[in-house]
C-alpha cells in the first residue's frame, strides 16, 4: 500500500510540473510580449528637481517617478504643460517619448510655468532640419595594391541624389594609363597643328596668286598720262 501511493507521488509530479509550465506558457502568449520601456522627464511641484526615467507602463513609470524625486506615496502624474491628468494605462500609451510629466503629492497642485515658451522646448521634439545639400567622400580599396578608390555622393533636399565612383587602380597601370593619354594628348595637338599649317599654307598661296596676277594683267592708258593733262576726247583720239 505504501509503495503504491509512493509511486503515485512520483507519477504526479512531473504531472503537476508540466501542467504549471504550460499554464505560465499559456498565460504568457495570451498576455503578448511586453512593451519596451520609453525615456520621459518628471519633475516635482514646483520645478526645481528634474529627472530622466524610463518606463514601459504608467504603473512602473509612477514607481519610478516617486523613486527618482523622493516623494511621499501616494503619487499623482499630470503633464507639465497644461497639467492634463494621466491616470490611465490607454491614455499613457499615447503619450509621446521624452514627455513632461509632474508628479503631484497629496496636498500639491499644479502650475503654469512662469517663462513662457518654456514647455513647449521640453514636450515636443526640435524641428526637424532639411538639409539642401550633402556631399560625402568614401575612400576605400578593393585590392590591397591599389592607390585606393574614391565615391563621391552628393544629395540635394533629401532627395535627389547622383554619385561619381573613381576608381584608382595600382601604380603600374597608373602609369600606363597616364602614359598613353598623354601620348593620345600629343597625337591629337599633332594632327591640330598639321591642319592649322595647311590652312595656312593655302591662304598664304592663294594671296600670292592674286598679286601674280595683277602684276601680269595691262596697265590702262589713262593711268600712264600725267594727271596735270586733260584726257582727250574720245572723237579726237580717233583722228
Amino acid at each position: 500500500m505504501d509503495y503504491a501511493k509512493s509511486l503515485s507521488q512520483r507519477l504526479a509530479a512531473p504531472v503537476s510540473k508540466c501542467v504549471s509550465a504550460s499554464a505560465s506558457m499559456t498565460q504568457q502568449l495570451l498576455a503578448g510580449p511586453a512593451p519596451p520601456p520609453r525615456p520621459y522627464r518628471v519633475c516635482n511641484w514646483d520645478r526645481s528637481l528634474r529627472k530622466g526615467v524610463m518606463a514601459p507602463s504608467l504603473a512602473e513609470l509612477l514607481r519610478q517617478a516617486q523613486s527618482a524625486l523622493a516623494l511621499p506615496a501616494p503619487i499623482a502624474l499630470v503633464l507639465d504643460e497644461d497639467g492634463t491628468a494621466v491616470e490611465t494605462e490607454s491614455f499613457f500609451r499615447t503619450l509621446e517619448e521624452g514627455t513632461a510629466l509632474m508628479a503631484l503629492s497629496k496636498g500639491q497642485s499644479w502650475t503654469a510655468p512662469k517663462t513662457r515658451g518654456y514647455q513647449v522646448s521640453l514636450s515636443r521634439k526640435p524641428p526637424r532640419r532639411i538639409d539642401v545639400a550633402c556631399v560625402t567622400f568614401d575612400l576605400y580599396k578593393t585590392h590591397p595594391k591599389d592607390l585606393g578608390c574614391l565615391n563621391v555622393k552628393a544629395t540635394l533636399y533629401g532627395t535627389y541624389s547622383m554619385s561619381y565612383d573613381l576608381r584608382c587602380y595600382g601604380a603600374r597601370r597608373l602609369v600606363k594609363e597616364a602614359l598613353r593619354w598623354t601620348l593620345f594628348t600629343m597625337q591629337a595637338t599633332g594632327h591640330v597643328l598639321l591642319g592649322t599649317s595647311c590652312y595656312m599654307q593655302q591662304l598664304l598661296d592663294a594671296t600670292e596668286e592674286e598679286q601674280k596676277e595683277e602684276e601680269k594683267s595691262p596697265v590702262p592708258l589713262q593711268s600712264l598720262l600725267p594727271r596735270s593733262l586733260p584726257a582727250l576726247p574720245y572723237k579726237k583720239m580717233l583722228q
